[in-house]
């Protein structure tokens, strides 16, 4: 009966449990790879931001890609480092519900930045003549919007659904918050049909993304295959957009097969390398990678550290 069920305060995470024996190991390698993606990421927002002549849309949108990597490994590392220093691992409902809200619009603005940078390279790889008046600085605001708020508010309407059902367990065995989790605690998972049909709708929306940036690359790769010119700027602003892409659509991949197998051992295994993928390696290979692979910005960083 719904009048016997218990409100839920807080949720017990139980991903850490099994490795609180190297805690202190564990914690000065998270804290030294959150100070790293903080430094890497801030310093090309920064360098960016500062200088005018990288005030252009692929620049731009570099920005807000490193700024939403900053966003979502905020909402990832704090908790985690403090849990790593607790004997319980804890967090209060309200919390739960807003990390899973972080790390859920997170994941979806990074394939909508991604979908938006394939957009602006087709323009200006295919359609050079009219790569300005097509991305002039309104529509690149547009699309800057689109891909931050739109995602924010998918990440507001799950978690919403998800506040409304009533839980028969406080255990998550994650080491954070997720929306689907939290939706398989329900008392009467009858009433979590509409959260399912909200959830699919979403991840059907960001497939069509996925599928828009594929056909980009391959209208790409098929205008740059006679072209020196063209290949040359193919390999130098496309090819670090397909492999954050690759990043994380496996990244995805590999957590949806970490909620749907049965496997224990199998599930600490994918749900360490998921976190170690989408917190780890893409905030701090992003920046690393187009810092490096673009010239602008690797002379401007180059001339800085060789002041």
């Amino acid at each position: 009966m719904k009048d016997n069920v218990s409100v839920i305060t807080v949720f017990y995470l139980s991903g850490l449990n099994e490795t609180m024996s190297q805690r202190w190991i564990i914690f000065f390698f998270s804290l030294l790879c959150y100070c790293i993606i903080l430094l890497v990421n801030v310093s090309l927002i920064l360098t960016i931001i500062l200088d005018n002549s990288l005030h252009e849309p692929m620049y731009i949108l570099l920005c807000v890609f490193c700024m939403n990597g900053l966003y979502g490994t905020t909402g990832f590392f704090p908790k985690f480092l403090w849990d790593l220093l607790s004997v319980v691992h804890i967090i209060s409902y309200p919390g739960c519900l807003v990390q899973a809200h972080v790390i859920y619009s997170f994941v979806c603005s990074d394939v909508s930045i991604l979908a938006v940078m394939a957009y602006d390279r087709y323009l200006a790889i295919c359609r050079p003549l009219e790569y300005h008046t097509i991305m002039s600085k309104q529509r690149l605001m547009k699309l800057v919007c689109f891909s931050c708020i739109t995602p924010f508010c998918a990440g507001g309407i799950v978690i919403f659904f998800a506040s409304r059902l009533q839980l028969c367990s406080s255990y998550i065995s994650k080491l954070f918050c997720v929306n689907w989790v939290i939706v398989t605690l329900a008392c009467f998972p009858s009433e979590t049909a509409v959260n399912s049909i909200v959830t699919y709708i979403i991840i059907i929306i960001y497939v069509f993304h996925g599928f828009f940036i594929i056909w980009s690359y391959i209208y790409l790769i098929k205008t740059c295959v006679n072209s020196i010119e063209n290949r040359a700027k193919f390999m130098q602003t496309c090819v670090p957009h397909l492999t954050s892409l690759v990043m994380v659509l496996v990244t995805v991949l590999f957590d949806i097969t970490n909620m749907r197998v049965g496997s224990k051992d199998l599930q600490q295994s994918l749900q360490k390398f998921v976190v170690i993928q989408c917190f780890v390696i893409l905030p701090l290979m992003n920046p690393l990678i187009y810092g490096f692979k673009l010239t602008k910005i690797r002379n401007k960083i180059l001339r800085v550290i060789s002041l």
